[in-house]
């Protein structure tokens, strides 16, 4: 028994792998780096030479092999990576008959909590989708407070507002939802240490990536100088060398992994026990559809620090899409699957392309004097 076929497939912003078996088994994964699908493409083509005849059992050697083929590292390498990774997790449960948390040392819960992603703007429109998800059943919310105008507002305006917003949702929610407070790496370092601390009296469980990305470092040091708010990172990191240098300068807080993009359920499982080792909880990271919601189940169902997996409607909208999981949403929670392998069946035969992101790449904020806003 050995791997025969690698089929690598792009429809739109979604990227998809599916390995075969010579005995007739598939396995199937998705990528989240959704910026550049066809990139993570031509790297599954890069794999394919060393994938085809190999044993697909040998799943940890196979995630070194191909991370370390060349001296090269970033999220394209490492998206193309955590597809093959979840394909072979998912080949190995069906070969075995089982579901892949199984695998990984059995379920420490019998449910997966979830927390809706709000996608209004303003305290109206995300006070009344927020109203609508908790009569859905949701325990806990997760939305984006700053003003569409954030880029250009002073400071006094940004905090104001963004507080106001925060304000209208947990007064229409009340004290038992949870709030997560998505800043999408909008603001600068010091407009952060701003603007965070004016949302502790709304008692968020956690605020996210309020800076850019481009040093674990920075992020630490505004996750240290939050005073008191529970801070979020690692959506967009890929290993678990940069979750480590994040706990270690930043101290105990959400880490949020994406199997899609930081090496699969082999790493995420690694970035799991790293965190667990601060005190700190993970708050799995996924916008992109129900097969790595599906495998983000995965881990949640086997880690004892998850607290809450993201959920898109896209989950909703798609369930009779390419990607069907084999379980539906239970109001704000999952029921832990019992299908073997991911719990997946994925349909590629439909050429049309997904829109999972909703954005042409080339499209991001600009300043009122023309910069851009993602800059600092």
């Amino acid at each position: 028994m050995e791997i025969a076929e690698v089929e690598s497939v792009v429809r739109g912003d979604a990227h998809f792998v599916q390995l075969r078996t010579s005995d007739g088994l598939t396995g199937v994964g998705q990528s989240a780096c959704w910026g550049y699908p066809t990139a993570v493409h031509a790297v599954v083509e890069t794999f394919r030479p060393y994938l085809l005849g190999a044993d697909p059992n040998r799943i940890e050697h196979h995630w070194h092999h191909l991370y370390r083929m060349g001296p090269f590292r970033g999220s394209v390498l490492t998206a193309a990576v955590s597809a093959v990774d979840l394909a072979l997790w998912d080949l190995l449960g069906k070969r075995l008959g089982v579901p892949v948390w199984q695998l990984l040392g059995g379920r420490v819960r019998d449910r997966i909590r979830l927390h809706l992603l709000l996608g209004g703007t303003g305290s109206e429109a995300l006070a009344g989708q927020a109203a609508a998800a908790v009569a859905d059943g949701f325990t806990a919310v997760k939305f984006d407070p700053l003003p569409a105008d954030y880029a250009d507002v002073s400071l006094a305006r940004l905090v104001a507002e963004t507080e106001a917003t925060t304000a209208a949702v947990r007064d229409t929610v009340g004290p038992d939802v949870d709030l997560l407070i998505e800043l999408h790496r909008k603001l600068t370092p010091l407009q952060a240490t701003t603007v965070v601390p004016a949302l502790a009296r709304h008692h968020p469980l956690l605020v996210e990536d309020p800076i850019q990305i481009d040093s674990v470092s920075s992020q630490a040091e505004v996750a240290r100088r939050a005073l008191g708010v529970p801070m979020a990172n690692g959506e967009r990191l890929h290993t678990i060398w940069e979750f480590k240098e994040l706990l270690a300068q930043g101290g105990a807080q959400y880490v949020r992994p994406d199997v899609g993009l930081a090496g699969g359920l082999s790493h995420g499982r690694k970035i799991a026990a790293l965190a667990e080792a601060y005190h700190a909880a993970v708050v799995s990271h996924n916008c992109l559809g129900p097969l790595l919601t599906m495998a983000s189940v995965q881990l949640d169902t086997v880690i004892p620090n998850f607290v809450t997996q993201e959920y898109s409607p896209l989950d909703d909208r798609l369930a009779d899409g390419p990607a069907r999981a084999c379980v539906r949403r239970d109001g704000g929670f999952l029921p832990v699957p019992q299908d073997p392998g991911l719990g997946v069946t994925l349909d590629l035969t439909d050429e049309t392309p997904l829109d999972l992101t909703g954005r042409p790449l080339t499209r991001i904020p600009l300043r009122a004097d023309g910069s851009v806003a993602y800059a600092v």
